[in-house]
């Protein structure tokens, strides 16, 4: 699904499962409280993405407990977390001995920073063009988290029955700016009737609440409610994510005139032909490629996820949880 961009380590033998539920994401960390076992989970899944997290983002993204951000500090400054199970280092939490990764989210951030400023102007580009309704920056430049090999994952909505058609007009924008030396990827197409997301887990419940509207809040919003799901992994995480904040996004869509006239223009049977020869043109060229679990083309969806980034996340954070919640049991055993 929507690629991440957020690289999990590879180096972490995989796990043999994906967790499909809060449920599964629950088993009992010895001797901590829910809200406890949920903070160490939450700090645990960003770190197979080497990303520390503040207090207020560990309160966004909270893995299966509502609360409040108060409550949230009182628990981090408590003796049961501090030191044993979390660590803060400049005001970033991370797992006991990892405070390394502080200094790398801070050195990706100001490459991130490098980077929005063309991540938001291609992005109203696209927002202009004939069809499309929605822009949002997802993956690892979403969160700050972009390293030197990273390009700008897009997940954009279209109208209905003029998905591949808009997809065309999208990949001139990115062959335009791969000319100027900029990496974009817009690897997510749905139209308005595919909003649903079917893959139900906490990869794509965190890709969802961390995305980055750009352009077309109104179905920005219609995404949010039709995947109201979300807030059963992450029942923190509403509205748009700090990120949107600090980079002062303004949801606009440039050139409305000219989409305006492009779309009655291409609204003639001409023009659903055109659709229809582009659907099934890059549908045969896609189906000699290697297929994976997360890549999915149809008349309402385009999903070039080619390198399973999801199913990996997944399995690494499987295994590091499995991990990190033994060893607090054979602690608890020894202390007692």
């Amino acid at each position: 699904m929507l690629n991440t961009g957020l690289e999990a380590n590879q180096d972490h033998q995989k796990g043999t499962r994906i967790r499909r539920s809060v449920d599964d994401l629950t088993p009992g960390a010895a001797a901590l409280s829910p809200l406890e076992t949920a903070i160490l989970k939450t700090v645990a899944y960003v770190d197979i993405f080497d990303y520390p997290l503040t207090s207020a983002e560990i309160h966004r993204y909270l893995i299966g407990v509502k609360t409040t951000a108060s409550e949230i500090d009182r628990v981090l400054e408590s003796r049961s977390m501090a030191g044993s199970h979390i660590e803060c280092v400049d005001g970033f939490y991370t797992l006991p001995e990892r405070g390394e990764i502080v200094e790398t989210r801070q050195k990706r951030l100001e490459i991130a920073k490098v980077m929005w400023p063309n991540a938001l102007y291609y992005g109203r580009v696209i927002a202009g063009l004939p069809y499309i309704t929605m822009v949002t920056v997802t993956g690892s430049l979403a969160v700050n988290n972009s390293d030197l090999n990273s390009d700008v994952d897009y997940l954009i909505v279209t109208a209905n029955d003029h998905l591949w058609t808009a997809r065309a007009m999208v990949v001139l924008v990115v062959r335009l700016a791969a000319k100027r030396g900029v990496a974009l990827c817009p690897n997510y197409l749905v139209s308005e009737r595919a909003l649903a997301f079917h893959e139900r887990n906490l990869y794509t419940a965190r890709e969802i609440a961390q995305m980055v509207p750009v352009a077309g809040s109104t179905m920005y919003n219609r995404m949010r409610e039709v995947n109201s799901w979300v807030e059963e992994f992450l029942p923190n995480a509403e509205g748009v994510p700090q990120t949107h904040r600090d980079f002062q996004v303004r949801n606009e869509q440039r050139y409305e005139w000219m989409r305006i006239w492009a779309e009655l223009l291409m609204r003639t049977p001409p023009g659903s032909w055109l659709e229809r020869w582009e659907m099934e043109r890059k549908i045969r060229k896609f189906a000699r490629l290697q297929m994976g679990d997360e890549t999915a083309f149809s008349h309402d969806w385009c999903k070039g996820h080619f390198e399973n980034h999801g199913r990996r996340a997944m399995e690494h954070f499987d295994d590091q949880w499995h991990e990190i919640d033994t060893k607090h049991r054979v602690d608890k055993a020894e202390e007692d």
